[in-house]
Order: C-alpha cells, then structure tokens, then sequence
C-alpha cells in the first residue's frame, strides 16, 4: 500500500458524493475511481472531485490492481453482493448501512472479509457523530448512574419509499446507536406499524426491545409526522442526558433529575431537580471522522468500531423486529 489509501466509490445518487468529497479531500486518501450507470450523476460527481477517473462499470474498480478500497453507497439490496465482489476481488470495502437485508447474508458478508482477510466496515454514521461518543462516554462513566432505559425519535415529512418500509430506512440508525450505547443485543423485541401511504410498506413504526441487563428501549420511526426530529434520550438513575441532532448549539443536554430515597421515611423516594447543562462537543463533521476511521483501520489493521460483525448484529435485531411487524400487521 503506499502512503496514500487509494479507493474508488460505487453509487453516485444522494450520500455516494459526500463519501467521494470526504475521501477526496483527507490526506489520507486518494480517491481514484467514482461509479454510477447514470452519466449525470458521474457529470455532477466529477465537478467537486476532480482528478477522479470516472466510469459506469464496476469491474474497472474491481480490476484495478492498485486500487486498495472501494466504498458502496447503493441501493441496499445489492449491498451484499456487491460486497462480496469487492472483498473477493482482494479490496477493503466501506459498506453503507444496513450491511444486508437479512442475517444470512450478513453472515456471508462477514465470512468474506475473514476469509480474505480484508477490512469489511458499515457506515453506522451516528457511532462516529461527536454527540454519540459523549453519550457513549456518560452512560459508561456511570455519571448517570444506572441506565434505566432509552427511547429515539427518528420523524420526518420526508420522503415515502417504495423498496423499504420506514423500519429498514430510518431504524437502521437509531438500533446501530442502541447497540453501542448498550453493548448487548435485545433478548425480546416487538414492533408496530401502519401503512398508510403504500401498502405494504410501513411509513410508521413503534418498536420495543429489552435486554438481558434490565435495559428497555422504544424508537419512534416515522416519514409521515410534523416534526422533523433526530433524538435520543437516556435515563439513568442519577441523570438524565438528551441528544438532539437537530439543535444548531446544545445538542447534548445533561439533566440532573431523578428519585432520590427520602432517609426521613423508610421506602419513600422524592423527586431532584438540580442544574441542567450542556457538555461541550467537538463541531466536526462525523462523515469525516468515519472516513478517516475507516482509512486507519486499514491502515493499521485494526477491527473497525462499526465492522461487519457491527454490523450483522444489527441486522439481525432488524430481521427480528421485521418478523414482529409482519405479524402484527393489519389483516
């Protein structure tokens, strides 16, 4: 390898851009290829990448013998195959999220990379947002004493999509950011949801999940809602903390309430309410920091924190939630 990571990026629609422009721009990286069928996608790509060599066939990444990495962002359903060929043709491969749509190809995803000993990492991009990692840091540090449980806002007007229901879109983020803060997989899982748009497609969810610690979660996932929310709350036993990824400043907010034993009566608990304050965090772009995450882990050799097996898990509590939404659906 020489100083430089070279890799190319597969998939020029809405995120593929941003990876170019990051790995583009690190100093760690030089971009080399960018590939999309659509020759306005490549039009609009080559403009803020420039020196990138363009092209409409995955197989000239693939046979590029100098070529050390590439990085997916397509449609997920060819997220797996895709996958493989890279891993198979001896290239690190960045996967955009969710690795797979089901376990089993998770699972052949991360026997690939083991099998070619090549780095497999999935863009679970909130395990690498400043704000997660000082979440991560407060729920470990037991100043909120013992996590009780949490619950995540993910709502939009957005976009209602045909090829995956609003669980697969948007629970993708918030189940990556569940497991890092819990460091366990749920042993009990339920889900809800309505299709109100598309039949058959769930463009609201309610799901619920408990773990062996005594942890319970819920997320609220949905594109049809009048808010445009991105939150995660935790609570503890001694503290309470809130991530909003849509506040301009404070995105983090750390409140000092809870249930406090009355020693005065034996058995009774009365409420506190003490100072609320926000920790500073670090104002860099996560894409950024998950490239430049990605460029050290191969380099170094290192597991990625997000890596394949990151990433089965969360496929497999999303496989798990998917079954549970089937059968609760509306007959």
């Amino acid at each position: 390898m020489s100083d430089q990571l070279r890799i190319g990026v597969v998939g020029l629609g809405y995120w593929g851009p941003n990876l170019a422009r990051n790995f583009h721009a690190l100093a760690g990286s030089e971009l080399v290829w960018c590939c999309d069928a659509s020759p306005a996608a490549r039009e609009r790509t080559a403009a803020i990448v420039p020196g990138a060599r363009m092209t409409d066939r995955i197989e000239d990444l693939l046979q590029d013998e100098d070529l050390d990495a590439i990085a997916l962002a397509t449609p997920v359903p060819s997220h797996c195959e895709l996958a493989l060929r890279v891993l198979e043709a001896g290239k690190h491969c960045f996967v955009e999220k969710p690795l797979a749509q089901s376990v089993a190809d998770a699972e052949r995803a991360v026997a690939a990379a083991d099998r070619c000993e090549r780095t497999l990492m999935v863009g679970h991009l909130l395990e690498y947002h400043p704000g997660v990692r000082k979440l991560k840091e407060l729920a470990d540090s037991g100043e909120l004493g013992e996590v009780h449980y949490i619950y995540g806002n993910r709502l939009n007007l957005g976009k209602a999509r045909a090829d995956e229901n609003a669980l697969w879109s948007l629970g993708a983020h918030d189940i990556s950011v569940l497991l890092h803060l819990i460091d366990e997989e749920p042993h009990e899982v339920s889900a809800r949801g309505e299709c109100y748009l598309r039949p058959g497609v769930e463009d609201v969810v309610f799901c619920f999940l408990r773990f062996p610690s005594g942890i319970s979660a819920h997320l609220h996932l949905s594109w049809l809602d009048p808010h445009k929310e991105r939150r995660f709350t935790v609570v503890g036993s001694q503290r309470m903390v809130t991530f909003d990824d849509m506040a301009a400043e404070g995105k983090l907010t750390l409140y000092d309430k809870g249930f406090d034993e009355d020693v005065r009566s034996y058995g009774e608990y009365i409420t506190r309410s003490g100072d609320i304050f926000s920790p500073r965090i670090a104002n860099s772009e996560p894409l950024r920091l998950e490239c430049e995450h990605f460029i050290a882990s191969v380099r170094d050799g290192t597991p990625p924190l997000s890596d394949g097996r990151s990433g089965l898990r969360v496929v497999r509590v999303l496989e798990a939630l998917q079954r549970d939404l089937e059968r609760s659906r509306r007959a």
